[in-house]
């Protein structure tokens, strides 16, 4: 599936919250703005594959939803009647930094809203901090399940899925796909993001492919860049399937230091985040990789009117297509506008509180680029959405990756039912999920 392919397409958005959208253009409001904290790494080895894509995103979505550019359901100026004013802030630093600088934009800046995160640690830190300043807070990346699984939260949300969806959607593929498998085994970040997203994908494994053993899982530090030692070990006696939830600098290194050594010709790699790299990598991105976007986001996003609409904007204005750190950026941004306008409608065009605002995007559902958001899970403030994964082969026509034998998995075959813990969900046999 090409760029091109991928801009065509006709078919419309389903309109799920075009009341609330239209109730609020013209408000009273209309004159003042709502800061809105924007925090991703735009800085370090994270920026270039994450932070900048997201922030090129926030800037994008922030403009059009200003002048009421999107497409509908979305096509109403500002949220609930106000503009938006954005603080950036880089999350490079480390989560007590992160934690001094969420008091800070809502303190000090005066921010109403905060919409960031990629780091899983990050988010663990900072979400108890926003529920005791009352700060509506929405995740826009982050994966661990840890946040609503092992807390319950009035304020902050998260419009991506977790990592349940991603490693279940990466063994139902394998299953599907390659479903001799005998042997695998992983290599991932040794910390919440990385460790939680083996655990389910080797219990996923073990029910999807009984028989199957994993073998001893390589937990390397996040952000430590060089991993000869690791591509040794593997190499001794490659797995047939290789699992990594690696990100940013660590997973663009891996890449081209376990290509050199040629591992990709011994083992399949299962990459989950591997979209991210497409097109920053190029050629380097070998054939044969099994990639996953944490969601049908970028080349596996289905089409629609908002998607195309995205992918258009974005590559126009800065020159490459958006990948999924766009698209959840830019999801999350819809998610607050939903929030702010169904606020705005419930209050009668006063200004709404933050409670008011957390019970517009709780339990809501809204069609979102390429995909349906449902905040399903979490007592409404967890979003659950369908995932799809693909394998990279390379258009020597067209110049660039394409994603073959895409299968696209429905919310309900790869989230686990609300108040049903991730692990147990799995360990129990995924039971009532609708494939």
């Amino acid at each position: 599936m090409t760029i091109k392919k991928m801009l065509r397409g006709t078919s419309v958005a389903a309109c799920l919250v075009a009341g609330a959208m239209a109730a609020f253009a013209g408000a009273a409001q209309a004159q003042e703005k709502l800061k809105v904290g924007v925090v991703a790494f735009y800085t370090g080895a994270a920026a270039g594959p994450f932070g900048i894509p997201a922030r090129n995103a926030a800037e994008l979505i922030i403009e059009a939803i200003n002048a009421g550019t999107i497409p509908a359901p979305y096509n109403t100026k500002g949220v609930g009647g106000m503009e938006i004013e954005p603080i950036y802030v880089d999350e490079a630093g480390g989560t007590t930094k992160q934690v001094t600088e969420y008091r800070n934009m809502v303190q000090r800046q005066g921010a109403g809203a905060v919409v960031g995160y990629i780091s899983s640690g990050s988010c663990l830190a900072v979400a108890p901090v926003a529920e005791e300043l009352k700060t509506f807070t929405i995740l826009f990346d982050c994966g661990t399940p840890r946040i609503y699984e092992d807390a319950d939260y009035q304020y902050v949300f998260r419009t991506s899925a977790h990592a349940t969806m991603d490693s279940v959607g990466a063994a139902r593929y394998i299953a599907s796909k390659f479903g001799d498998t005998k042997t695998y085994q992983g290599i991932n970040q040794n910390y919440a993001w990385g460790q939680d997203s083996w655990r389910d994908f080797d219990l996923a494994m073990q029910n999807l492919i009984p028989g199957s053993e994993a073998a001893e899982p390589l937990w390397p530090k996040i952000f430590q860049g060089q991993y000869g030692a690791e591509i040794s070990r593997l190499s001794v006696t490659p797995p047939q399937v290789l699992h990594s939830s690696f990100w940013g600098g660590d997973l663009e290194s891996f890449i081209l230091q376990s290509s050199a050594r040629s591992l990709n010709k011994r083992t399949t790699m299962l990459l989950t985040t591997a979209e991210t790299v497409m097109y920053r990598l190029g050629r380097k991105l070998p054939d044969g990789v099994v990639v996953g976007a944490r969601g049908p986001y970028g080349v596996l996003a289905q089409d629609s009117e908002l998607n195309k609409w995205l992918r258009q904007t974005f590559s126009e204005r800065f020159g490459t297509p958006p990948t999924y750190p766009a698209y959840q950026m830019a999801q999350a941004f819809l998610g607050l506008k939903l929030a702010y306008d169904n606020a705005a409608a419930a209050s009668g065009g006063s200004t709404p509180t933050v409670d008011q605002v957390a019970a517009g995007l709780r339990h809501k559902s809204y069609e979102a680029f390429g995909t349906t958001v449902e905040m399903k899970l979490g007592k409404g403030q967890q979003a659950v959405t369908p995932t799809a994964y693909g394998i990279s082969k390379w258009d020597s026509e067209a110049g660039e990756h394409t994603i073959v034998d895409i299968v696209t998995y429905p919310a309900d075959c790869v989230n686990p039912p609300d108040g049903v813990n991730s692990v147990d969900w799995i360990k129990g046999g995924m039971q009532g999920a609708k494939c």
